[in-house]
C-alpha cells in the first residue's frame, strides 16, 4: 500500500509541477479567440463551460481502458504503478494536452489535418487511413463488448437474438449520439456518467485504506508476476505498455481531444481539460490497479467470491459488488455497460469529423452529417458481424486495437515533437513529447515483430530491438531537425 500512496501522491503533484511546466512551454493566450467562438456553429463548435469540458473530456478518453487495462496490467506487478505514473505524468498527459491545444491552435481540426501541416499529404493519408481505423475499431468493440454484458443481465429470446436485439439498440444510440448537436446528449449525460467513474474509483480508494491489503510493493522487485494468473511469461517490455493504454498514454486521446477543443473559450482552460483529464484517468488506473492486486496476489478473488482466471468484466463486478454493496452493484453496470458506449459514440462522432475535414464537408447539414455517418456506421455493422459469426473475431480485433492504439499515440507525439521543434527550436523544449515519441515507437516496433498478430520473432530479439529503435528514432530526428518540414 505503501507504493500506491506514493504513486498517487506523485500523479497529484505532477500535474501542478510538470503540468505547469508543459503549460508554459507550450505558452497559451487568454486573449486569443478559439474555434468555439470564432466557428461557433451549434453542432459541433460549442462553448461550454470548463467543469463540463473536464467531465466529459474525461470520460471521453477513459470509458473502460483506465479499469481493463489496469486490471489485466496488474498481473505484472508492482511495475505497472511505475508505468501508470511515469506515462501518465511525461507521456500521456503531455500528449493529451499538445493534442487539445494544437487542434484549437488550427481552427479545431483533427489530427490528420494537423498531420498534413507537418509531414506532408502522404503522411496525412497515413494518418487519416490509421485513425479511421483505430476509431471504427473502438467502436466496434464498444458495441460488442457492453451488448454480451446486457445479455448476461437480461435475456431477450435465445442467444442470438438477444444479442442482436442488444447491439441493435445500442446502434441505434449510437447513431442519435453521432448525429445529434455535441451539447445535446454528450453534454447533458456525460457529466453524469463520469461522476459516477469518479466516485466509484474514489471509493474503492476508501475501501483500499480501511482493508489496508497486504500487496506487492514496487521494492519488493519489478518482475512479471503474472504466470500465476493468466500471463504466461509475457515480457514486461513490451506487453505492459500495451496492456496499460488509456491509464498511461493512449493515441485514441489523440482523437478525443479535438471534441473538446472545440468548446473549449480560453486557451488557459487547457491544462486542467487536457492535462488534468489524464492524470484524472491515471489516478483512476492507479486505483484499479491497486485494486486487482489485491485480487490476484492477496486472496482477493476468493475473498469476493471468484478465481484468478476472472475476466476485466467480472473483477469490476464482484469487487464492486462485495465492497460497495447494492451501491457499488450500480456503478459496476455504468463502468462496464455505460463507459464503453460512451467511448464508442464518441469514436464515431471523431470519425464523422475527420472525414468532414478531409472533405471540406460543413457538418451543420444534416444531409452532410447523414452521407459521412452512413458508411461509417455500415463498415461497423460488417465487423459487427465478422465478430457473431466468428468466436475468436472479438479477440482478435482488440489485439489488433491495442497496437494500432499506441502506434497512433507515437504519429501523435512526434507531430507535438516537430510542433515544438518549430515553434520553440531555440531551446531543447522538444525534449518533453521526443523522448515519449522515441519511447513509444520503439515500444509498438517490438511488440508488432514479437507478437502473435505480428512477425512472431524470437522474444530473446526484444532488447535489441526495442534498445535500436529507441536509438534510431532519435538519430533520425537530429538528422531531419533543420529541414524545412512541407505545410
Amino acid at each position: 500500500m505503501y507504493s500506491f500512496i506514493i504513486c498517487l501522491v506523485a500523479l497529484v503533484l505532477g500535474y501542478f509541477l510538470y503540468g505547469r511546466f508543459v503549460e508554459k512551454v507550450f505558452g497559451p493566450d487568454p486573449n486569443r479567440v478559439t474555434p468555439a467562438v470564432s466557428k461557433a456553429d451549434g453542432i459541433d463548435y460549442v462553448p461550454m463551460p470548463a467543469w463540463k469540458i473536464y467531465m466529459i473530456q474525461f470520460l471521453n478518453i477513459a470509458g473502460t481502458g483506465p479499469i481493463f487495462g489496469a486490471i489485466m496490467g496488474a498481473k505484472f506487478g508492482p511495475s505497472s504503478y511505475l508505468w501508470i505514473v511515469f506515462g501518465c505524468i511525461f507521456a500521456g498527459a503531455v500528449h493529451d494536452y499538445f493534442t487539445g491545444m494544437l487542434s484549437i491552435r488550427h481552427g479545431g481540426a483533427g489530427l490528420p489535418e494537423i498531420v498534413r501541416q507537418y509531414f506532408g499529404r502522404g503522411t496525412h493519408a497515413v494518418m487519416l487511413v490509421f485513425s479511421l481505423v483505430l476509431l471504427l475499431l473502438v467502436g466496434t468493440v464498444f458495441v460488442f463488448s457492453p451488448a454480451i454484458i446486457l445479455d448476461d443481465m437480461v435475456k431477450i429470446g435465445s442467444w442470438d437474438k438477444s444479442i442482436m436485439i442488444w447491439i441493435a439498440i445500442i446502434f441505434i444510440y449510437y447513431i442519435i449520439a453521432t448525429m445529434l448537436p455535441i451539447s445535446k446528449v454528450i453534454g447533458r449525460l456525460y457529466p453524469f456518467f463520469a461522476f459516477s467513474m469518479l466516485f466509484m474509483a474514489a471509493a474503492l480508494c476508501v475501501c483500499l485504506f480501511v482493508k489496508w491489503p497486504s500487496i506487492p510493493e514496487i521494492w519488493d522487485g519489478l518482475g512479471n508476476r503474472g504466470p500465476s494468473v493468466g500471463l504466461n511469461g509475457q515480457p514486461i517490455f513490451p506487453c505492459l505498455f500495451i496492456t496499460i493504454a488509456c491509464g498511461a498514454v493512449s493515441g485514441f486521446h489523440a482523437t478525443q481531444s479535438p471534441l473538446m477543443a472545440r468548446c473549449v473559450q480560453n486557451e488557459k482552460l487547457g491544462r486542467p481539460a487536457f492535462y488534468g483529464a489524464m492524470i484524472t484517468e491515471g489516478i483512476v488506473a492507479l486505483v484499479w490497479a491497486a485494486v486487482s492486486s489485491y485480487f490476484f496476489f492477496d486472496g482477493g478473488a476468493a475473498a469476493v467470491g471468484s478465481d484468478l482466471s476472472a475476466s476485466a468484466p467480472t473483477v469490476v463486478t464482484k469487487v464492486c459488488r462485495s465492497w460497495l454493496g447494492i451501491t457499488g452493484s450500480v456503478l459496476a453496470i455504468l463502468g462496464v455497460v455505460a463507459a464503453p458506449i460512451t467511448s464508442g459514440d464518441t469514436a464515431f462522432r471523431s470519425a464523422r469529423l475527420i472525414l468532414a475535414d478531409f472533405f471540406r464537408l460543413d457538418q451543420k447539414k444534416h444531409a452532410n452529417r447523414l452521407v459521412i455517418a452512413i458508411p461509417l456506421f455500415g463498415v461497423a455493422a460488417l465487423l459487427l458481424w465478422f465478430n457473431i459469426a466468428d468466436e475468436n473475431g472479438f479477440n482478435t480485433i482488440w489485439r489488433y486495437f491495442g497496437w494500432a492504439n499506441q502506434t497512433l499515440a507515437c504519429f501523435t507525439l512526434w507531430t507535438a515533437t516537430a510542433w515544438l521543434t518549430i515553434n520553440k527550436g531555440r531551446k531543447p523544449y522538444y525534449l518533453i513529447t521526443l523522448l515519449p515519441a522515441c519511447f513509444m515507437t520503439s515500444v509498438c516496433t517490438t511488440y508488432i515483430c514479437v507478437d502473435k498478430i505480428g512477425f512472431n520473432l524470437p522474444s530473446s530479439w526484444i532488447p535489441y530491438i526495442g534498445t535500436g529503435m529507441f536509438v534510431i528514432s532519435m538519430a533520425m530526428y537530429y538528422v531531419l531537425r533543420g529541414r524545412k518540414l512541407p505545410s
